[in-house]
């Protein structure tokens, strides 16, 4: 019995971590997210200010294309970053399938004492009836 709440404990640990690195990672992305957003709105600002949009002119601003090949790869990234979270999201289903079993049977387990208890008690109470009945 004991295992198997130390069993269910490493289960529910381990469901934990997954559902951490879960959100670790979606947090990641929406930064990369938001940060390549902001990349985005700094380009189209200094085309502006330059007057300049096309990128392969030999006046476009350095500072333009630095903040598009850092926006580009944030997006990379953030892609990437995508795989590992479906990766990571199906090592959670996985670890809460791990741990639903492992609950089943100890629900199992337990519905087997109880119905074992029962029935030595109900045996209890027959030879208890059965010794009245005997003395009367």
């Amino acid at each position: 019995m004991k295992s198997r709440e130390t069993l269910i404990r490493l289960k529910r640990f381990q469901l934990d971590e997954k559902r951490r690195r879960v959100a670790q990672i979606e947090g990641m992305i929406a930064e990369f997210d938001r940060m390549a957003a902001d990349l985005e709105r700094e380009v189209a600002a200094e085309e502006q200010r330059s007057g300049i949009t096309d990128i392969g002119h030999f006046a476009y601003s350095t500072y333009a294309k630095a903040a598009r090949t850092r926006r580009d790869n944030l997006k990379r990234s953030a892609d990437e970053l995508k795989t590992q979270l479906e990766d990571a999201q199906a090592e959670l289903g996985e670890a809460f399938e791990a741990l639903k079993k492992v609950e089943i049977l100890e629900s199992r387990e337990r519905s087997a004492e109880r119905a074992a208890d029962s029935a030595r008690d109900q045996a209890a109470m027959n030879q208890l009836g059965l010794a009245r009945a005997m003395r009367a």
